[in-house]
Protein backbone atom coordinates (compact mmCIF):
# COMPACT_ATOMS: atom_id res chain seq x y z
CA UNK A 1 0.00 0.00 0.00
CA UNK A 2 1.49 3.40 -0.98
CA UNK A 3 2.72 5.60 1.87
CA UNK A 4 0.89 8.92 2.17
CA UNK A 5 2.99 12.03 1.60
CA UNK A 6 2.76 15.37 3.37
CA UNK A 7 2.50 18.79 1.72
CA UNK A 8 2.26 22.49 2.57
CA UNK A 9 -0.14 24.52 0.41
CA UNK A 10 0.58 28.25 0.64
CA UNK A 11 -1.94 30.88 -0.39
CA UNK A 12 -3.56 34.18 0.47
CA UNK A 13 -6.39 34.14 3.05
CA UNK A 14 -8.96 35.20 0.44
CA UNK A 15 -7.81 32.35 -1.83
CA UNK A 16 -8.37 29.87 0.99
CA UNK A 17 -11.80 31.38 1.60
CA UNK A 18 -12.74 30.79 -2.03
CA UNK A 19 -11.24 27.27 -1.95
CA UNK A 20 -13.47 26.25 0.97
CA UNK A 21 -16.56 27.88 -0.51
CA UNK A 22 -16.15 26.04 -3.83
CA UNK A 23 -16.01 22.46 -2.61
CA UNK A 24 -12.51 22.43 -1.03
CA UNK A 25 -10.40 22.83 -4.18
CA UNK A 26 -6.79 23.98 -4.47
CA UNK A 27 -4.60 24.58 -7.51
CA UNK A 28 -0.96 24.60 -8.60
CA UNK A 29 0.61 26.64 -11.36
CA UNK A 30 1.69 25.10 -14.66
CA UNK A 31 5.43 25.63 -14.10
CA UNK A 32 7.64 22.60 -14.63
CA UNK A 33 8.34 22.30 -10.88
CA UNK A 34 4.69 22.62 -9.80
CA UNK A 35 3.60 20.28 -12.59
CA UNK A 36 6.04 17.64 -11.32
CA UNK A 37 4.77 18.09 -7.76
CA UNK A 38 1.16 17.79 -8.91
CA UNK A 39 2.01 14.57 -10.75
CA UNK A 40 3.52 13.24 -7.51
CA UNK A 41 0.44 14.18 -5.48
CA UNK A 42 -1.70 11.15 -4.60
CA UNK A 43 -5.05 10.29 -3.09
CA UNK A 44 -4.85 10.16 0.75
CA UNK A 45 -1.85 12.50 0.87
CA UNK A 46 -2.05 15.05 3.70
CA UNK A 47 -2.07 18.82 3.11
CA UNK A 48 -1.44 21.65 5.58
CA UNK A 49 -3.32 24.88 4.78
CA UNK A 50 -0.97 27.87 5.13
CA UNK A 51 -2.47 31.37 4.87
CA UNK A 52 -0.05 34.20 4.09
CA UNK A 53 -0.09 37.69 5.62
CA UNK A 54 -1.76 39.01 7.65
CA UNK A 55 -2.44 35.49 9.03
CA UNK A 56 1.02 33.99 8.42
CA UNK A 57 0.39 30.49 9.68
CA UNK A 58 -1.28 27.11 9.27
CA UNK A 59 -5.07 27.30 9.67
CA UNK A 60 -5.94 23.63 9.21
CA UNK A 61 -5.23 20.44 7.31
CA UNK A 62 -6.92 17.92 5.04
CA UNK A 63 -6.61 14.84 2.86
CA UNK A 64 -6.34 14.74 -0.94
CA UNK A 65 -9.22 13.01 -2.72
CA UNK A 66 -9.01 13.63 -6.48
CA UNK A 67 -6.83 15.46 -9.03
CA UNK A 68 -8.03 17.14 -12.18
CA UNK A 69 -7.12 19.77 -14.79
CA UNK A 70 -9.26 22.91 -14.85
CA UNK A 71 -9.71 25.49 -17.59
CA UNK A 72 -12.30 27.71 -15.86
CA UNK A 73 -11.14 30.71 -13.74
CA UNK A 74 -11.86 30.53 -10.00
CA UNK A 75 -9.61 32.83 -7.98
CA UNK A 76 -9.74 36.67 -8.34
CA UNK A 77 -6.56 36.96 -10.45
CA UNK A 78 -7.88 34.32 -12.84
CA UNK A 79 -11.26 36.03 -13.13
CA UNK A 80 -9.63 39.43 -13.59
CA UNK A 81 -7.24 38.22 -16.29
CA UNK A 82 -9.73 35.88 -17.93
CA UNK A 83 -7.37 32.91 -17.81
CA UNK A 84 -6.48 30.05 -15.50
CA UNK A 85 -3.30 30.60 -13.48
CA UNK A 86 -3.57 27.47 -11.31
CA UNK A 87 -4.79 24.73 -13.69
CA UNK A 88 -3.43 21.71 -11.76
CA UNK A 89 -6.25 21.30 -9.27
CA UNK A 90 -7.11 18.81 -6.58
CA UNK A 91 -10.09 18.29 -4.29
CA UNK A 92 -9.54 17.61 -0.63
CA UNK A 93 -11.49 16.68 2.49
CA UNK A 94 -11.06 19.09 5.38
CA UNK A 95 -9.89 17.22 8.47
CA UNK A 96 -9.80 20.37 10.57
CA UNK A 97 -9.96 24.11 9.91
CA UNK A 98 -10.10 27.04 12.29
CA UNK A 99 -13.17 29.30 12.06
CA UNK A 100 -12.46 32.24 9.73
CA UNK A 101 -12.52 34.86 12.49
CA UNK A 102 -9.85 32.92 14.42
CA UNK A 103 -7.29 32.48 11.65
CA UNK A 104 -5.10 35.38 12.79
CA UNK A 105 -5.32 34.62 16.52
CA UNK A 106 -5.10 30.82 16.57
CA UNK A 107 -3.03 30.02 13.47
CA UNK A 108 -0.07 27.72 14.06
CA UNK A 109 3.41 28.90 13.10
CA UNK A 110 5.26 26.82 10.54
CA UNK A 111 8.07 26.08 12.98
CA UNK A 112 11.40 25.51 11.29
CA UNK A 113 9.89 25.15 7.82
CA UNK A 114 11.03 27.59 5.17
CA UNK A 115 7.71 28.65 3.68
CA UNK A 116 7.82 29.28 -0.04
CA UNK A 117 4.95 30.31 -2.26
CA UNK A 118 2.95 27.61 -3.98
CA UNK A 119 3.08 23.98 -2.92
CA UNK A 120 5.93 22.12 -1.25
CA UNK A 121 6.68 18.74 0.37
CA UNK A 122 6.96 18.53 4.15
CA UNK A 123 8.55 15.88 6.35
CA UNK A 124 5.94 13.86 8.22
CA UNK A 125 7.43 14.61 11.63
CA UNK A 126 7.38 18.37 10.97
CA UNK A 127 3.78 18.22 9.68
CA UNK A 128 2.55 16.25 12.68
CA UNK A 129 4.20 18.72 15.06
CA UNK A 130 2.38 21.58 13.34
CA UNK A 131 -0.96 19.72 13.39
CA UNK A 132 -0.73 18.75 17.05
CA UNK A 133 -2.50 21.91 18.38
CA UNK A 134 -5.49 21.06 16.15
CA UNK A 135 -5.85 17.52 17.52
CA UNK A 136 -8.73 16.40 19.71
CA UNK A 137 -7.27 16.19 23.20
CA UNK A 138 -7.43 12.74 24.69
CA UNK A 139 -6.94 11.34 28.21
CA UNK A 140 -3.69 11.35 30.14
CA UNK A 141 -0.84 9.22 28.87
CA UNK A 142 -1.26 5.56 29.78
CA UNK A 143 -5.06 5.68 29.83
CA UNK A 144 -7.31 4.33 27.11
CA UNK A 145 -9.44 6.80 25.19
CA UNK A 146 -12.42 8.05 27.18
CA UNK A 147 -15.87 7.34 25.76
CA UNK A 148 -16.47 11.07 25.48
CA UNK A 149 -13.35 11.63 23.37
CA UNK A 150 -13.98 8.50 21.31
CA UNK A 151 -17.45 9.76 20.38
CA UNK A 152 -16.10 13.19 19.44
CA UNK A 153 -13.39 11.65 17.27
CA UNK A 154 -15.87 9.42 15.47
CA UNK A 155 -18.32 12.28 14.89
CA UNK A 156 -15.53 14.37 13.38
CA UNK A 157 -14.51 11.54 11.08
CA UNK A 158 -18.13 10.87 10.08
CA UNK A 159 -18.50 14.57 9.28
CA UNK A 160 -15.44 14.42 7.02
CA UNK A 161 -16.90 11.41 5.20
CA UNK A 162 -20.07 13.48 4.74
CA UNK A 163 -17.93 16.14 2.98
CA UNK A 164 -18.56 18.55 5.85
CA UNK A 165 -16.06 20.75 7.68
CA UNK A 166 -16.04 19.01 11.06
CA UNK A 167 -14.35 20.27 14.20
CA UNK A 168 -14.40 19.95 17.96
CA UNK A 169 -14.47 22.51 20.77
CA UNK A 170 -16.34 25.09 18.67
CA UNK A 171 -16.63 28.33 20.60
CA UNK A 172 -20.06 29.83 21.25
CA UNK A 173 -20.69 32.80 23.56
CA UNK A 174 -17.82 31.95 25.87
CA UNK A 175 -18.65 28.23 25.95
CA UNK A 176 -17.72 25.34 23.69
CA UNK A 177 -19.70 22.83 21.67
CA UNK A 178 -18.34 19.29 21.45
CA UNK A 179 -18.60 18.81 17.66
CA UNK A 180 -19.97 20.90 14.80
CA UNK A 181 -20.26 20.26 11.09
CA UNK A 182 -20.32 23.17 8.63
CA UNK A 183 -21.04 23.06 4.90
CA UNK A 184 -18.70 25.95 4.07
CA UNK A 185 -15.82 27.46 5.98
CA UNK A 186 -17.53 30.78 6.73
CA UNK A 187 -20.92 29.27 7.39
CA UNK A 188 -22.64 28.75 10.70
CA UNK A 189 -22.74 25.19 12.04
CA UNK A 190 -25.30 23.12 10.15
CA UNK A 191 -25.12 20.22 12.61
CA UNK A 192 -24.23 20.50 16.30
CA UNK A 193 -23.51 17.58 18.65
CA UNK A 194 -23.11 17.47 22.41
CA UNK A 195 -21.70 14.22 23.80
CA UNK A 196 -23.05 13.64 27.31
CA UNK A 197 -21.99 10.30 28.77
CA UNK A 198 -22.82 11.09 32.37
CA UNK A 199 -22.69 14.55 33.90
CA UNK A 200 -24.95 17.56 33.48
CA UNK A 201 -27.57 16.73 30.83
CA UNK A 202 -29.43 19.98 31.44
CA UNK A 203 -26.35 22.08 30.62
CA UNK A 204 -25.69 20.08 27.43
CA UNK A 205 -29.27 20.45 26.20
CA UNK A 206 -29.15 24.14 27.08
CA UNK A 207 -26.12 24.60 24.81
CA UNK A 208 -27.87 22.78 21.99
CA UNK A 209 -30.96 24.97 22.40
CA UNK A 210 -28.79 28.06 22.22
CA UNK A 211 -27.09 26.77 19.05
CA UNK A 212 -30.50 26.19 17.47
CA UNK A 213 -31.67 29.67 18.49
CA UNK A 214 -28.50 31.28 17.11
CA UNK A 215 -28.05 29.42 13.83
CA UNK A 216 -31.12 27.22 13.34
CA UNK A 217 -28.69 24.29 13.48
CA UNK A 218 -29.73 20.65 13.45
CA UNK A 219 -29.01 19.63 17.05
CA UNK A 220 -28.16 16.21 18.49
CA UNK A 221 -27.43 14.88 21.96
CA UNK A 222 -25.29 11.73 22.16
CA UNK A 223 -26.03 9.73 25.31
CA UNK A 224 -25.64 6.29 26.81
CA UNK A 225 -28.69 4.04 26.99
CA UNK A 226 -28.82 4.72 30.73
CA UNK A 227 -29.11 8.51 30.23
CA UNK A 228 -31.56 8.44 27.32
CA UNK A 229 -34.61 8.29 29.61
CA UNK A 230 -33.26 11.19 31.71
CA UNK A 231 -32.85 13.28 28.58
CA UNK A 232 -36.39 12.39 27.51
CA UNK A 233 -37.74 13.71 30.83
CA UNK A 234 -35.92 17.02 30.36
CA UNK A 235 -37.24 17.33 26.81
CA UNK A 236 -40.76 16.65 28.03
CA UNK A 237 -40.42 19.31 30.72
CA UNK A 238 -37.84 22.10 30.91
CA UNK A 239 -36.90 21.95 27.23
CA UNK A 240 -40.28 20.96 25.77
CA UNK A 241 -40.06 23.70 23.10
CA UNK A 242 -37.17 21.95 21.34
CA UNK A 243 -38.35 18.38 21.86
CA UNK A 244 -39.22 17.95 18.17
CA UNK A 245 -35.99 19.63 17.04
CA UNK A 246 -33.39 17.76 19.12
CA UNK A 247 -32.26 14.30 18.06
CA UNK A 248 -31.23 11.79 20.73
CA UNK A 249 -28.53 9.39 19.52
CA UNK A 250 -27.32 6.57 21.72
CA UNK A 251 -23.61 5.80 21.77
CA UNK A 252 -23.98 2.46 20.01
CA UNK A 253 -25.80 4.18 17.13
CA UNK A 254 -22.77 6.45 16.62
CA UNK A 255 -20.55 3.36 16.59
CA UNK A 256 -22.82 1.69 14.05
CA UNK A 257 -22.94 4.77 11.82
CA UNK A 258 -19.15 5.03 12.00
CA UNK A 259 -18.70 1.39 11.00
CA UNK A 260 -21.13 1.66 8.09
CA UNK A 261 -19.68 4.93 6.81
CA UNK A 262 -16.13 3.60 6.95
CA UNK A 263 -17.11 0.35 5.25
CA UNK A 264 -18.87 2.22 2.43
CA UNK A 265 -15.95 4.60 1.98
CA UNK A 266 -13.42 1.74 1.96
CA UNK A 267 -15.56 -0.13 -0.59
CA UNK A 268 -15.82 2.95 -2.82
CA UNK A 269 -12.07 3.46 -2.53
CA UNK A 270 -11.51 -0.15 -3.57
CA UNK A 271 -13.65 0.47 -6.67
CA UNK A 272 -11.92 3.80 -7.32
CA UNK A 273 -15.12 5.86 -7.20
CA UNK A 274 -14.72 7.85 -3.96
Amino acid sequence: MPVSKWWLAVGRPDHWQIAFEHGSIWGLKATSRQEAIWQDLSTDDHVLFYATRPVSGVIGHGVVRTKFKQHEPLWPQEVREGKVVWPNRFEFDVTYCLPRDEWATRRVAAGNLIVRGGFQPVAREAAEAIMEPFAVKGPAQGEGPSLHEEMKRKLVEIGGLQKMIAETEYRMDGGQLDVVWRRVERGAPTYVFEVQVGGDLQHAIGKLKHAHDLWNSNIFLVVTERDASKADLLLAGTFHEIRSKLGLIEVEKVNELFRRKKALYDFEAELGIC
